[in-house]
């Protein structure tokens, strides 16, 4: 069941979409479908990576070796089915809409993260738009399992090192879950096991090597204005706190599932002497040692070097979040500044893209250089995590006709080739980085506006299925009318939360 607890943390922002009035307008089928690649099966594991392509729906299948898309995956299935659920429900349909709107720039979110299982069969997505985590299986493509969140938004995922359980960001819910992640033929598969308590808008979570700890973040309500901490020469901090909401860094105990440390990095950057900064955490890093975190913070066109276990420098207990006090370690070391583009530069804070300045942030197994996905002005770099000295690639696509670099939105490691893989969302294009030759070796067309980008398992079962056909097809984007009494029904329980809590 849905709790209720969660609505009026989340119902006045998210009116601003409603004001709006419009009807849901879904997504025509806007770009073609890869070609299944007819060589011989690809051997596991990991040799593949996943893209998850957004806005239409689907999963980009992309082999390491030969950098070529081989399987374009049907993500939502049972479009039809949800979306009527949801419009037989004014709260979920009121949320719908305006995540539509407001997170998804006017479009649904269908694909957000995904996982495979560790036997190569299934892959976990997390579907924002339809606020679930669906397991389908690859040589077939039908839902095997799926999980509705408390919330109304699902969001970033991770799986555990021994790839038995699974983490879901409840975006509205202030929660994050773990699920038995299962495998084919597995009872267990998507099985509820236990949550833990995060900040508004639960964010990254990120598995030490070990296992033991987890690294999360919320980054509070992106969606809102009152983006400046200030207005003119009047500092409105605690108005800007207040609409923003509850922002933490967190590491949780994966035995007990209970937050160890807490810090506010907003308050912290202010104690390192950086003042009016956000403490929202967006993606983060972790060196090897996974001593030192490389985060990337709301508004901020660069990263922020936070030393785990060093001491605070005033010994903590300086405020409380969440009735946790400040932890006696936790120490901003340095901001590494990166370039902002002159039409970004231009822009107010209301005007990027849910707060986001940069939005991903990755590290070379050596743990010497960084890949960032500048969002905001539409550039990847590579940068030295010594010294801060960066390369940055913007401009035309290299190896792709017609296309720019656009709103970069993801940067990861592939544990396959070391390469670094940021996804272009605003061009509908991964780009493939050299870290050592600090150089695009290639770019690959998938669908559009790909988000997440994972390396994950396929088995051998799935490739012979795939070399027959099986689990093929794009998804039905044909419209399914609200209805305007329905959007009508929707708008008024958004607006009676409104007036509960004025």
């Amino acid at each position: 069941m849905r709790r209720t607890g969660i609505i009026t943390a989340a119902a006045s922002a998210l009116s601003l979409a409603l004001a709006v009035g419009t009807a849901a307008v879904l997504l025509s089928a806007p770009s073609q479908a890869a070609r299944a690649d007819e060589r011989p099966a690809m051997k596991p594991p990991r040799e593949v990576m996943f893209v998850g392509n957004n806005w239409d729906g689907t999963a980009t299948v992309i082999d390491v070796a030969t950098r070529k898309a081989v399987k374009r995956l049907n993500i939502i299935p049972d479009r039809r089915e949800e979306l009527l659920e949801i419009y037989a429900a004014p709260d979920r349909l009121a949320f719908y809409l305006a995540i539509q709107q407001v997170v998804g720039e006017g479009h649904d979110q269908y694909v957000d993260d995904m996982f495979t299982s560790r036997d190569g069969n299934l892959l976990a997505v997390s579907r924002p738009s339809f606020a679930d985590v669906v397991w389908i299986d690859l040589a077939t493509g039908t839902i095997v399992a799926e999980q509705q969140m408390n919330g109304y938004r699902t969001d970033h995922m991770n799986v555990s090192p021994d790839g038995r359980r699974l983490l879901v960001s409840d975006s509205t819910d202030r929660t994050v879950h773990e699920y038995a992640m299962g495998g084919k033929g597995d009872p267990a598969t998507g099985r509820l096991l236990r949550s833990f308590e995060s900040g508004d808008t639960p964010h990254e979570s990120n598995y030490s090597k070990n296992g033991r700890r987890i690294f999360h973040a919320s980054i509070g309500r992106v969606y809102t204005p009152v983006d400046y901490p200030e207005l003119g020469p009047v500092p409105v901090g605690g108005v800007h706190d207040a609409v923003k909401a509850d922002r933490w860094l967190q590491v949780v105990d994966n035995g007990s599932f209970q937050v160890l440390r807490r810090w506010d990095l907003g308050k912290e950057l202010e104690e390192a002497g950086y003042p009016g900064m956000s403490s929202a955490v967006r993606p983060m890093a972790l060196s090897p040692d996974e001593k030192t975190a490389y985060l990337q913070v709301s508004f901020f066109h660069g990263i922020v070097e936070f030393k785990l276990r060093k001491k605070d420098p005033t010994g903590g207990g300086d405020y409380v979040s969440g009735g946790q006090p400040e932890p006696a370690y936790g120490k901003v070391k340095r901001l590494i500044p990166l370039p902002i583009s002159e039409e970004a530069a231009a822009l107010t804070r209301e005007q990027y893209v849910l707060d986001s300045a940069h939005h991903g942030i990755a590290i070379n197994e050596a743990g010497t250089r960084l890949c960032v996905a500048g969002t905001m002005s539409d550039y990847a770099a590579v940068v030295n995590r010594k010294t801060g000295r960066h390369k940055v690639f913007a401009g035309a696509a290299r190896f792709l006709e017609n296309r720019e670099y656009s709103k970069p939105y993801w940067a990861t490691t592939s544990t396959v080739d070391g390469n670094c893989w940021v996804s272009m969302a605003g061009s509908d294009l991964v780009l493939v980085i050299d870290y050592g030759k600090r150089k695009v070796i290639d770019e690959i067309a998938v669908g559009v506006h790909p988000q997440r980008v994972r390396d994950g398992l396929v088995s051998r079962r799935v490739q012979r299925a795939w070399a027959a056909g099986g689990a093929s097809g794009l998804p039905d984007l044909s419209p399914v009318p609200i209805g305007s009494a329905l959007q009508a029904a929707a708008e008024a329980w958004m607006a009676a939360q409104i007036a509960a809590i004025s």
